[in-house]
């Protein structure tokens, strides 16, 4: 059946728009009658232009960064509450874009806009860009005359998704020096130094142990086939980046980040503070249930969480409540989503509640990243010490076996 977005009046004056699927217009008419609103306009939403569109392979390596899409949405938003068209508002954004790509792709859907497309097929139709979300919430405000309300709601999203990133990367930036200095110093130790050490052994034909022996096979291969092993290294990085693109690496990536101890806690409170302000968000901006809950699942990157969300709104369409569905996978969200949910059902304000749990998990992200270092930093240093004495053993054995020969 067909897709169509509307907007409609209740006698007391209060606005109401969304997007709902009707057999026809008469049938959505007739329904927005029966719930006491009239409505003053719809549109069928262009099924072609809604079709999920496949994100060539460049552009799974090359995405447009979250700065440029926050700037962008904020910067549209006040050119359009300023009374700047649209078009006119892309074409100016465009220019002042410094990245080169999501320059083109404003000026693809300026030029578009000015054929007399919406603004919201213009940007569906560049999907490594523009997610379903962003879309779907910039459609809704197109129809019910909120774009600027619509945008406000995006750049607040964007805002928060861009500092729990942030956060969590800047936790993870310190432990990430950490290793890529010890394998740097290895690499060197195991190449350069490590061979005129060894190189005395020989000479006095000593019996190495094994730990020794170990450690001069990688000396010898770093040294004989480095060229090979840089290449494969290389290849071998964008084999993974490219195999974590694929079904079954999110998959398999996603299973590890949520069974890692170090940082599964981390996961499920972003993804559960993702979907509550996602959702929320859309809700307000008059999306339908249903048609939130698809967009959930696509915007989360966690397939299981995109399985959980997906096998929920076909539960939700035969009548179960959300809070129900939630307490059905405890592995992923927390108790206390499923509870306050059911809280705003009762009192019929599920939104704000959505919202309060948001920012309540965002806190508390915020407060373990915080503390992440001084987590991480005494496991580093058995990580360290235990590289340090294996190679420190590994050289003193073999010289204690010399000065017993000499004796």
């Amino acid at each position: 059946m067909p897709k169509y977005l509307f907007t409609a009046k209740a006698a007391d004056g209060s606005p109401k728009s969304g997007e709902v699927i009707a057999s026809s217009e008469q049938e959505l008419a007739a329904q927005l009658r029966s719930e006491g609103f009239l409505v003053t306009s719809m549109r069928m939403v262009d099924q072609e232009t809604t079709k999920k569109k496949s994100i060539s392979i460049m552009d799974r390596f090359s995405k447009i960064p979250l700065k440029e899409k926050l700037f962008f949405t904020r910067n549209l938003a006040v050119m359009i509450s300023s009374g700047l068209s649209v078009g006119r508002a892309l074409n100016n954004l465009s220019l002042q874009t410094t990245d080169k790509k999501f320059q083109k792709i404003l000026q693809t859907a300026y030029l578009d806009v000015q054929k007399g497309m919406s603004v919201s097929d213009a940007l569906a139709k560049h999907p490594s860009a523009f997610d379903d979300l962003f879309v779907n919430m910039v459609r809704v405000g197109e129809v019910g005359g909120s774009l600027e309300e619509s945008l406000g709601i995006l750049t607040i999203q964007i805002e928060k998704e861009n500092d729990l990133r942030s956060k969590v990367r800047g936790a993870m930036i310190y432990p990430a020096v950490i290793v890529f200095a010890m394998t740097a110093v290895g690499v060197l130790m195991l190449t350069y130094i490590l061979p005129q050490i060894t190189g005395v052994f020989v000479d006095m034909d000593v019996t190495l142990p094994k730990m020794t022996l170990i450690l001069i096979s990688m000396s010898d291969a770093l040294r004989e086939h480095s060229v090979i092993i840089a290449i494969l290294f290389v290849f071998g990085g964008f084999g993974l980046k490219f195999f974590l693109t694929t079904k079954m690496g999110k998959r398999a990536l996603s299973f590890l980040v949520l069974h890692l101890p170090a940082i599964k806690n981390i996961v499920i409170k972003v993804n559960s503070a993702r979907f509550a302000r996602i959702y929320s968000s859309l809700l307000r901006s008059g999306v339908s249930v249903i048609g939130a809950l698809d967009i959930v699942a696509d915007t989360l990157a966690n397939e299981y969480y995109k399985e959980a969300i997906h096998s929920g709104r076909d539960k939700i369409q035969k009548g179960v409540e959300m809070s129900v569905v939630i307490e059905e996978y405890p592995k992923l969200f927390p108790v206390i989503l499923a509870q306050m949910v059911k809280v705003g059902e009762e009192t019929g304000q599920t939104e704000q509640m959505l919202m309060k749990i948001a920012e309540f998990y965002e806190a508390e992200v915020s407060q373990i990243t915080k503390n992440m270092s001084s987590i991480i930093e005494p496991v580093l240093m058995i990580v360290i010490g235990t590289g340090v004495g294996f190679f420190a053993i590994a050289m003193l054995q073999p010289m204690y076996s010399v000065l017993e020969n000499i004796q």
